[in-house]
Order: C-alpha cells, then structure tokens, then sequence
C-alpha cells in the first residue's frame, strides 16, 4: 500500500513539473536557425533530356525487287564507299537484258529493210517523173509515186525512234541488272541491318530498307528537347554537361550548335529541339541512348554565395516581439500596401509632375529637394506626398499608410507588388482588367494622363492597387536624345539607323541562330537577416546567377565568408501554436500583413 501511494505522489511530482513546465515554456528565446555564406563556383543551367545520334545517317535500299543471294556486312561492320555490302538474284534481270538486246536487234533490222524501201520508192518517183516530163505518165501516176516516196522515208523515221527506245530499254535493263549488286554509298558503320540472306525484297512505291549506315560515330549529337519557358536562353556554343545510364559515373560534355523552330507539343507541353555536338573518341556514346543534360546559360568561379533559403527569409512582427526588438522602420514603411482595396492617387508621374495612378503604401525613398534633384538629373523621382494615414485616398483605400512619409515614384502599388514582374503580355491583361471595372470619369482621367506623359517625355507611370500590383512606375526618368527618346511624331531618335544595322546583320546572315545576341547579365535586388547579439540586423544584397540552392553576391562589402545569415525564427507562441509557424513562410499566404517592399515601388501584403 505505501508503495502505490509512492508511486502516485512521484507521478503527481512528475505531472506539476510537467505542467510548470509546459505553463513557462513561453519565456524561452526563438530558435533561429542560421546557414553560412560561402565562396565557390556557381552554375545557371538548364535541365532537359535528349537522345543520342550519329551526325550523319544514310539508308540503304534497293531500286529493285529479288531475292537476297549474298549478305557481305552485318552489324557493326565498318565499310568503305563503293565496298559491296549485299547482292540480289540477277536472273530475271538478265533476262530483262536479254530481250531488251533482243528487240534491239529487230528494231535495227527493221530500219534497214526500210531504207531498202525507202530507195525503192525513190527510184520509180524518179523513173516516173522523166516519163511524166515525156507525156508518157500521168499527173495522176507521177502524183501517187510521190506519195509512196514520202511514206516510205516516214517509215524510216518511225524505225529510228524504235532503235532509240529499243536501246533505252537495253541501258535501263542494264541499270537494274547493275542495281542487283549493293554497295555503300559511304565510308561509316553498319547500325541497323534489315534483311537476311534468302529474303525477298520488293521495290514498289519506295525502296526497301536493307542497311543504315552512321557515316562517323567519333561525332555524335544529342536532340534534346528544351522547354519554351527556357529556350530564350539557348545560344549556339554554350557548354552542355551530360551523364547516360550506361557510364553513370561518367560526364560527358559538348556545346549547343543548333536551335530549331520547328516546335513540338505534347499536351500542351511545348517543346523546341536543340541540337548539342558531342565528341566520342572511345566510341562510349551509342546511338539511341538516353542524356540527362544541364545546358551551361551563366558560370561563375570563385564568388560569395548566400543561401537561397536565406533570402526567401521574412521575418514578421511576431518575430520581432519575441525578440523584443523594434520593426525596422523600413518595414513599418515598406509594404504595408492596403488589402483589396482600389487604386490610390500617388505620388509625381514624371517631370511634368503629374500624378500616376498607383495605390497604397509608401516605400523607403528620398524626398524634398532630393527627389527635385533626382527628377532634373532624369533619375527616378520619388517625390510626391501619400494620402493622410488611414484615410481613403481619391480612388481607393490606402492602409497603415506613415504620415509624412513618401511614396515611390509615381505613387506606391498596394497588395502583392508582383505587377512589374510579370510578362508584357500579362501586363497589358491586367491593365485592361483594372481598366475595365474604372468608371467613365476615370478610366477618361487615366488616359489624359497618360497622354499628357507620354507627349512631355516623361516616364511609364505604372498602374497599381487592386489585388496587389505594383504602383507608379518610371516617371521622371528623362532620357537623352541620343538614345532611345521619343522624339515628335512618335519615332524613336536613332531607331532608323540601328533597324538598319540590324537588317544589315540580317541579310549577311546564314541561320537565325547567329542573329541572336549575348545574354544580358543577372543582377537582381534581395534581402538577408544577420543574428547579431540576440538581434535580427538586415542586410541589403544586389544578386547575380544562381544554381538554384546559392545565388551570387555581388556586393562583397555586404557580407563575408563564413558569416551566419538566417533562415528561419521559431518564437515560443509557434510551438503553442503550430498553425502559426507558417507566418515567415514565403509559399504560405499571408493575410493582414504586409511583406517587405521590392524595388520599383512594389508593396508586399494584400
């Protein structure tokens, strides 16, 4: 008895510690997870598969139909030009030649009997016309020797054309006879070979298949099939790095020599075929065999990288209270765009200072006489005041807006901030869907804006708010002259000569894939969090290429090798509540908050 109550006054110890315990586990500090930044080489490439082939491939049939007598290569065989590499019966050709000699003859022997009439009808024309001359024929006999000659040498004409065909049918039987005997056409290896000795073979409507010839297996290439969404990337002469199943352990290389538009779609899986040059000196490379491809498109050696995981890293304002630390005030500025709300009236458009339609939060710029001189030297402008802080502005709502602060050129984008990255096609979507649910005076306001922008010079203010896409846009930025500027009449200056300089490359060119021009370079804009002294410190990155698990850092002075960038914070009220652990996901949805800003003017939150 005394042992059982033991027992229950030691599990009733172990269920208050337990619970004291669990009461308390909100004091502990964050789990933050960090990775290091590294220096090594990164690579950009492109993934795809293809098949192996020989460069040149040749068929080998026959025009003539028999049965096959001998058989001089098999697989594999390496054979030389003119090399007999098969025969067929030649009996019944020969027989073919035989008569077709035959019917030469008669045909010759013909045309001389015809010549002797031909003679004999000339010789009573002329005995006839003397007699005729003599009032001893006449008009009519004289008429009818006439015509006998004349049928007679027109006999001799139809004897001659038979020699010909009967001569024609002598060289064809001669061809076929001669076609019975199967050469190569030239100097490679046997890879396929179709027929045994013994078999017939027919030649009807198309020659049958007997043998195909690799013309040189030390130079193979490889069809891959490369996506639409990357085949903007394919260059002649980019490395291509490649394994098979038969060499797993093996690396093979070569380099894109061809782009062909002819496209293949397979449900709705658009394809384009690229051609890669593969050397095979040691004859490893079969044709047929299956490559696992990474097309080269960028390669950097020796360079900082940082974690991918790092910079897809949002911290949120729960973070910061766990870490009882302030939000960065370039948070409280950025992104904090209203939800689904309408476009907001933002800031100057352009140098004539009019406003862009664009909604929502401000972003982190300079402002006052900064932004007037930015805007003179044909700089992004960011001058312009946002609405009143909680107010609705003109054409919408624009929430947690900072009083005093600035908007982003031609005004800051509410919601996700995703518009200046999409495609022009998805662009000009959008803009026509906001178009549409405007109403006359607006949608009529917009386009003298717009008009009023486009005629002074000034920038593309952008078209923001909504569901979330980014605001304002380029106003300000004044362009020289020189360049690309709109000049009267809607023509772009120097547009004529480079139109000019381009059909000139044109017409020297041979193929379209020498038209296409280097790739730009990679250079994007990112964020990592440094855990220092308990505390989350932002770094602001300017990024290159990436391989998919690191991307380059461009700016050295940013960070340093070996130093830790987080990745993820787990605050004690995520383990109370698991659901929450999801608030500095960046593949999660988030509602209510606002993310960090991009640049440009694009707000994060929806």
């Amino acid at each position: 008895m005394k042992k059982l109550i033991w027992i229950v006054i030691l599990l009733a110890v172990v269920g208050g510690g337990a619970a004291y315990l669990y009461a308390n586990r909100g004091d502990k500090e964050p789990q933050v997870t960090t990775l290091k930044v590294s220096r090594g080489d990164l690579v950009d490439a492109v993934g795809a598969t293809g098949t192996l082939q020989a460069v040149t491939t040749v068929t080998v049939g026959s025009q003539v139909s028999g049965i096959v007598n001998e058989l001089d290569a098999d697989f594999n065989s390496i054979v030389k030009k003119d090399q007999v590499i098969a025969k067929l019966d030649p009996a019944l050709l020969q027989t073919a030649l035989e008569t077709a000699n035959a019917n030469l003859v008669n045909a010759q022997a013909n045309l001389e009997k015809q010549k002797a009439a031909v003679l004999d009808a000339n010789t009573k024309l002329k005995r006839t016309q003397d007699l005729f001359d003599k009032q001893l024929e006449t008009k009519a006999d004289l008429d009818a020797a006439d015509a006998t000659a004349k049928q007679a040498a027109a006999a001799e004409k139809s004897m001659d054309s038979q020699i010909v065909q009967a001569q024609a049918a002598v060289d064809k039987a001669k061809v076929d006879l001669d076609h019975t005997i199967i050469t190569a056409p030239i100097d490679g290896i046997i890879i396929k070979r179709s027929v045994d000795r013994g078999q017939t073979v027919a030649a009807s409507m198309q020659a049958p298949e007997l043998f195909i010839i690799a013309a040189d297996l030390t130079k193979m290439q490889v069809n891959a099939n490369i996506d639409e969404s990357d085949v903007g990337r394919m260059r002649p002469g980019q490395n291509v790095t490649f394994r098979v199943d038969a060499y797993p352990n093996e690396t093979f290389h070569g380099a894109v020599n061809q782009v062909r538009l002819n496209p293949t779609t397979v449900q709705n899986v658009v394809t384009y075929s690229t051609i890669i040059d593969v050397p095979n000196p040691d004859y490893k490379l079969k044709p047929g065999m299956t490559a696992n491809l990474n097309v080269e498109i960028a390669r950097r050696t020796n360079v900082l990288r940082v974690p991918n995981a790092a910079l897809r890293f949002r911290p949120t304002k729960d973070i910061f209270d766990a870490l009882k630390q302030p939000m960065p005030e370039e948070l409280n500025r950025v992104g904090r765009g209203g939800g689904r709300g309408q476009n907001a009236q933002g800031g100057a458009g352009g140098p004539s200072g009019q406003p862009a339609v664009g909604g929502g939060a401000p972003a982190p710029q300079p402002s006052g006489t900064q932004a007037a001189d930015q805007t003179k030297n044909g700089k992004q402008a960011p001058s312009g005041k946002n609405a009143p802080a909680g107010k609705n502005a003109p054409a919408g709502q624009s929430a947690q807006n900072q009083p005093g602060s600035q908007t982003a050129q031609g005004g800051q984008g509410g919601g996700r901030g995703d518009f200046a990255n999409l495609t022009p096609e998805e662009r000009q979507k959008r803009m026509e869907e906001r178009l549409a649910k405007m109403t006359p005076e607006e949608r009529a306001a917009f386009e003298k804006q717009r008009q009023e922008r486009m005629a002074q010079g000034g920038g593309r203010g952008g078209f923001g708010g909504g569901q979330g896409n980014a605001g304002g846009g380029r106003g300000g930025q004044t362009p020289s002259l020189a360049g690309n500027t709109n000049a009267p009449g809607g023509r772009k200056v120097g547009e004529s000569a480079s139109a000019t300089k381009a059909g000139a490359a044109a017409a020297k060119a041979t193929t379209i894939d020498s038209l296409f021009g280097p790739l730009p370079s990679v250079e994007t804009r990112g964020r990592a969090w440094l855990y220092v002294d308990k505390q989350l410190k932002l770094v602001n990155l300017r990024l290159g290429i990436s391989d998919g698990t690191n991307t380059e850092v461009l700016n050295d002075n940013a960070l340093v090798e070996g130093q830790d960038v987080v990745v993820n914070v787990i605050t004690p009220d995520m383990l109370k509540n698991p659901g929450s652990s999801n608030a500095n996901n960046p593949l999660m949805p988030q509602r209510g908050r606002g993310g960090p800003g991009g640049p440009g003017g694009r707000g994060g939150g929806r």
